[in-house]
């Protein structure tokens, strides 16, 4: 935490269940270039369902909102019904309270996830967490104005590629997925993305990595520039 504030790198911290969250949010308190997203994550749901009124207790707190979405993967379909209401309920919630930036997972239920969205995709700032569903979905999500959070490991595998290089270059954000992911045994910490991530995009991209450094700077900083108009819309 130390370094990330010394580094100036900003920073969403994402939650995976509500309970979690004031006290993730009082740990950088003091950094104001971490932020903490309010989350449920779907892979939780069928344990810490009962966790939904957290929601509504803590949504005026935060401009952001993560982890939510929908998985769709055979270990987590029995509580299908359930990551429904929490998404849906976060959706509608972040619409209702004038709008948030939400951190979305949808392995294996992207379609599923932009039928929650179109609704809400108004007020909303939406960021695709490792995206891997088909080029089809992909190019719905970016016509409902989806953003996309790319990290390392996700540029390392063939299709992860593919997808990235469909995405418009002013939609890409970084992402390190930690403390979930690693490589070579070492967790990635904020400041390796840039150091992992453009010399993989300027490959892909076949532009010089000043170029790409410059993209996901000028990206960052319109995605901040939402959140300075969330807060005025918050104010009124």
């Amino acid at each position: 935490m130390a370094t990330t504030k010394r580094e100036g790198t900003f920073v969403l911290s994402v939650t995976t269940t509500p309970s979690a969250y004031e006290k993730t949010a009082n740990l950088v308190k003091d950094c104001p270039n971490i932020e903490t997203g309010l989350g449920l994550h779907p892979e939780l749901v069928h344990q810490r369902f009962g966790e939904l009124s957290l929601f509504d207790k803590w949504i005026h707190s935060t401009d952001f909102v993560g982890e939510v979405g929908l998985d769709g993967s055979s270990r987590y379909r029995s509580s299908w019904e359930n990551q429904i209401q929490v998404f849906t309920h976060a959706l509608k919630l972040s619409d209702t309270h004038g709008g948030r930036i939400l951190s979305i997972h949808s392995r294996q239920a992207a379609t599923e996830v932009m039928n929650c969205l179109e609704p809400f995709r108004y007020n909303n700032t939406f960021i695709l967490h490792w995206f891997s569903g088909t080029a089809k979905e992909l190019s719905r999500a970016v016509e409902i104005g989806c953003w996309f959070s790319v990290g390392p490991l996700m540029l390392k595998g063939k299709k992860g590629k593919s997808l990235v290089s469909q995405i418009p270059q002013d939609r890409i954000l970084l992402e390190t997925d930690g403390p979930f992911t690693s490589i070579n045994k070492q967790s990635l910490y904020p400041w390796d993305v840039n150091r992992m991530c453009v010399p993989e995009l300027s490959e892909l991209w076949g532009i010089d990595p000043n170029n790409v450094s410059s993209i996901l700077n000028e990206n960052k900083q319109m995605l901040l520039s939402k959140r300075r108009s969330l807060k005025v819309k918050h104010a009124k």
